[in-house]
């Protein structure tokens, strides 16, 4: 008598799926590699982009992360000690933390992808994560033997000021590598109906 390995109709979409997802996500990842505007930067895109669509939250955490991380380390061999510096950083810890709370934030896409909402869940992944990003900020400031800002609400209020000049851009880039991702998504699964396998 053999042994039969039971498989679900949807198995193979799925990891083609998924595999997918995960190259798109790592190619606009890569991007930060070329020569672009301060702070115009696919991060917030591709964590929302990957909680609206991997099927497994895990992977939606996971896979921009490493995505990230893997950018990040190239940057470090192209840029040397200066960036390596950051990995040790408390900068470092806010910048995933926002990737993964943008990722979460994709998570009310599932099933309700659309332009619009896409726009708006852009333009919200961008504040969440200037909020994180610029608060954390703050009290390593505070924490530091030279302090820029108090360590009071108006402190607080002053640092978010300060980083306001940074924000444009980072809606810019929130904006256009969203529409890339999903709007590429979107035209992918057109064309492989075995795509329409992936939801959320």
């Amino acid at each position: 008598m053999t042994e039969t390995r039971a498989t679900t109709p949807n198995a193979r979409p799925l990891q083609l799926g998924t595999m997918v997802l995960a190259g798109m996500i790592l190619l606009v990842a890569l991007s930060r590699l070329l020569p672009h505007p301060p702070n115009f930067s696919p991060v917030q895109a591709m964590a929302l982009f990957a909680g609206a669509w991997f099927a497994q939250r895990q992977l939606a955490l996971l896979v921009p992360l490493l995505a990230m991380l893997v950018s990040d380390v190239l940057l470090g061999v192209i840029h040397g000690g200066i960036y390596f510096d950051y990995f040790v950083s408390a900068g470092f810890w806010l910048v995933y933390l926002a990737m993964a709370a943008c990722a979460a934030l994709g998570f009310a896409l599932r099933g309700r992808v659309s332009a619009p909402r896409v726009l708006g869940y852009a333009l919200g992944s961008s504040l969440l994560f200037f909020a994180i990003t610029n608060f954390g900020a703050w009290l390593a400031d505070i924490a530091s033997a030279t302090p820029v800002y108090a360590p009071t609400l108006s402190g607080l209020a002053a640092a978010y000021i300060a980083g306001i000049p940074f924000l444009q851009n980072t809606l810019a880039g929130a904006l256009f590598f969203s529409a890339l991702l999903f709007g590429g998504f979107a035209l992918l699964r057109r064309r492989l109906p075995a795509l329409h396998a992936q939801t959320a």
